[in-house]
């Protein structure tokens, strides 16, 4: 019963809260704050079904229990009857106070039912409107796609006009020949600017209708008539143009490079014909070659004959080698020989010709140089002559691949067509020329002029002299090593005994040798190459063997070391002049002086010296193996010693010195042979002082009369020579 009680307490609190929302807030019956807020959660619970469950009921029960509003009122122990009667009671006030006011309102209700009612037939109004705009908008978007259509359609048509339009402008602007173009042919000098222009015209018409006549143009045979007879006017004028330009070139006295220069502003000419006209074309570059191929002969042959009329008259010959002696005789009908034969292996000023300012120097001008009585050597005459020849095929190169359009073996075979001729003749000259010259530096120094040469003409990009250079090369190398080892046979076969009176001076050959070979070895230094420095070895080895030779005549080993110190001597310093120090020839001759000198000190010391020297090397020997006891037995002799070097000294060191400066020739040399003797002689007299220290020989009552080595060295330095 309980139970029961609570559950129909549960619904009327239910009935209660869903009609509260239509009534104002107001105090409970309970007297504590505001109205019901919350529903009871009875779930799903069905009190008239006849499946009630009594485990269900008792968690429903047990769910509403947990209401605040139901744990209220079971705290403060209210009545539920009581309290449910009461809640229908006020359902039932609030359901008549909700009557009454629907009542009050029915006329505003019933206006608010007609204003709906017409707000529904203007919204059926618009409907219908809103209907009859979107059909009207479908048919307009059908007519717009209608439009684009159209519109597409109509620019493919205007794209395929313009297209048909612009080929035809085309076809018919390269078709029709305006009267300018006519009057310009026919009438206008070639010379004129306009007559360049129309024939450019002319040739693109005629290009266009050829082109056209291979896809079958009929309209072509409208013009073709009219373009042909133009162009045999054209070609024509630019041939009897051109013809006489080249005929100008053949004037005597003409500068053919000014009109030739001037014809490059024409170049378009020769191009017309070749595409027009080749026959003309042909015609016109074998005028020009013939025409320049003779010009170019006849003037390096008329130059080579004047420039050859300016070299020194006295040239070197088979004879003029490093070993033939000065006192040589020829016969009657010879010719003079040399002034002097050691000019053609000095070098001097000759080197200045493949230094940058001389080697692009201008041409020599013969006649100019013949009015001087001026005289050149070989090389200063064939770097003048090739300077030429380099500079014109230059210009001629680069005129033929400009002018004639052509590039590459076909530019190379062009040029020589018109410089073969020469350059032919300028080799045979070149090779006859070789065959008698025995002048082993101009001949050297002409190939250091052909390498730099070479050089430039790859600088300006011109090829077709690479075959000349090596021509030229292939003349000059043999020559040259044929020279260098007749020079080398010539000191080999030498006999010192033919050479006559012998004297300890630096002898000429070696001067020759010494001059020839740093002229070689200064040339050489600028471009290496490795067969010059192995045929200069080779001349080296023989003039050491000569120098031994002679050195060989003389009776004392003295003399001999005189002659060979004098002869490397010289031979160091002509050679350190125009070589590195560290060059392989200044090695070798610095070896070979310093071991001569220092065998020429010994020498030069053992007279006066020797007994001391001696002395003082078997002494050190003793000491050193240990039987110094032996030199007790020598007091005698180191007593003599002593006295005789006190008494003698001052002397022998004066004649020394004298000895010495009469005997070199280069004073420098003289003064530091004199320093070395003198040095080694302290340093003997020193190891005496040493060896006297030892006490087999410290109580000698000699000893006092040994002279103090400071004082030595003070008074040795007055010896010394200063130059």
């Amino acid at each position: 019963m309980a139970a029961a009680a609570t559950m129909a307490a549960a619904a009327r609190e239910l009935v209660l809260r869903a009609g509260a929302s239509d009534l104002e807030e107001e105090e409970g019956p309970l007297g504590g704050g505001p109205g019901l807020q919350e529903p009871l959660q009875l779930g799903k619970l069905d009190i008239t079904s006849d499946e009630f469950i009594l485990d269900e009921v008792d968690v429903h029960i047990q769910a509403n229990l947990e209401d605040e509003l139901v744990k209220e009122a079971l705290k403060t122990g209210v009545d539920l009857r009581h309290y449910s009667k009461q809640v229908e009671l006020e359902l039932q006030q609030i359901e008549q106070k909700s009557i009454r006011d629907y009542i009050q309102e029915s006329e505003n209700i019933a206006s608010l039912h007609n204003q709906i009612t017409a707000c529904d037939a203007v919204l059926e109004r618009m409907e219908q409107m809103l209907g009859a705009f979107q059909s009207d908008l479908s048919s307009i978007s059908s007519e717009i796609r209608t439009l684009q259509e159209q519109s597409g359609a109509m620019n493919i048509r205007l794209r395929n006009r313009q297209a048909v339009r612009g080929k035809l402008g085309e076809l018919v602007d390269g078709l029709v020949v305006p009267s300018a173009l006519v009057t310009a042919i026919l009438e206008a000098p070639v010379t004129e600017p306009r007559f360049l222009e129309q024939l450019q015209e002319l040739d693109a018409k005629a290009a266009a209708v050829r082109e056209q006549e291979a896809r079958g143009t009929a309209a072509c045979a409208d013009v073709r008539g009219v373009l042909d007879r133009l162009r045999v006017k054209a070609v024509t004028k630019i041939r009897e143009f051109i013809l006489q330009k080249i005929y100008s070139f053949r004037k005597p006295m003409t500068n053919y490079q000014i009109p030739q220069t001037a014809l490059l502003k024409y170049r378009f000419f020769y191009q017309f014909l070749l595409g027009n006209e080749r026959a003309t074309a042909k015609e016109i570059r074998d005028e020009y070659v013939e025409t320049l191929s003779k010009i170019y002969l006849s003037y390096y042959r008329s130059y080579l004959g004047r420039l050859m009329k300016v070299q020194y008259e006295e040239v070197a010959e088979k004879d003029d080698l490093m070993g033939m002696e000065d006192t040589a005789k020829k016969g009657f009908f010879s010719k003079p020989s040399l002034r002097s034969r050691n000019t053609i292996f000095t070098l001097g000023t000759r080197g200045s010709v493949i230094s940058p300012t001389e080697l692009e120097a201008p041409i020599l001008v013969p006649h100019t140089a013949q009015r001087g009585e001026q005289r050149y050597p070989f090389e200063a005459l064939f770097r003048s002559q090739h300077y030429a020849l380099l500079d014109n095929s230059c210009r001629e190169y680069l005129f033929i691949c400009e002018f004639f359009v052509v590039s590459g073996p076909a530019a190379h075979d062009l040029f020589h067509a018109v410089m073969g001729r020469t350059l032919s003749m300028t080799l045979k000259h070149l090779e006859s020329y070789l065959a008698d010259c025995y002048d082993a530096i101009a001949v050297f120094l002409c190939i250091h002029i052909v390498l730099r040469f070479r050089n430039i003409a790859a600088k300006r990009e011109v090829p077709a002299l690479d075959r000349y250079w090596e021509q030229v090369l292939a003349l000059l190398w043999p020559r040259f090593e044929l020279i260098l080892e007749m020079n080398v046979q010539s000191v080999r076969s030498t006999d010192p005994q033919r050479l006559g009176g012998l004297d300890t001076r630096p002898h000429y050959i070696t001067r020759r040798y010494a001059e020839f070979s740093s002229a070689l070895v200064s040339i050489n230094q600028t471009i290496p190459n490795e067969r010059t420095m192995q045929l200069l070895g080779q001349l080296q080895v023989e003039v050491e063997n000569f120098v031994l030779r002679v050195a060989a005549e003389f009776s004392s080993r003295k003399e001999q070391l005189v002659f060979l110190i004098n002869n490397y001597d010289m031979m160091l310093g002509v050679l350190m002049e125009r070589a590195t120090d560290d060059s392989k020839e200044v090695e070798s001759f610095q070896q070979l002086l310093n071991a001569r000198t220092q065998e020429f000190i010994e020498e030069l010391l053992s007279p006066p010296f020797g007994g001391l020297v001696a002395f003082v090397k078997e002494a050190e020997a003793l000491i050193e193996r240990g039987q110094a006891e032996r030199l007790r037995g020598e007091e005698a002799r180191v007593t003599q010693l002593i006295r005789g070097f006190g008494s003698s000294w001052k002397s022998s060191v004066e004649s020394l010195s004298q000895d010495v400066m009469r005997s070199f020739t280069n004073f420098r040399n003289g003064t530091s042979i004199i320093q070395g003797a003198l040095t080694q002689l302290i340093q003997v007299y020193h190891r005496f002082h040493r060896v006297l220290s030892q006490p087999q020989l410290r109580a000698l009552p000699a000893r006092a009369e040994l002279i103090n080595i400071h004082h030595l060295m003070v008074e040795l330095k007055k010896h010394k020579p200063n130059f």
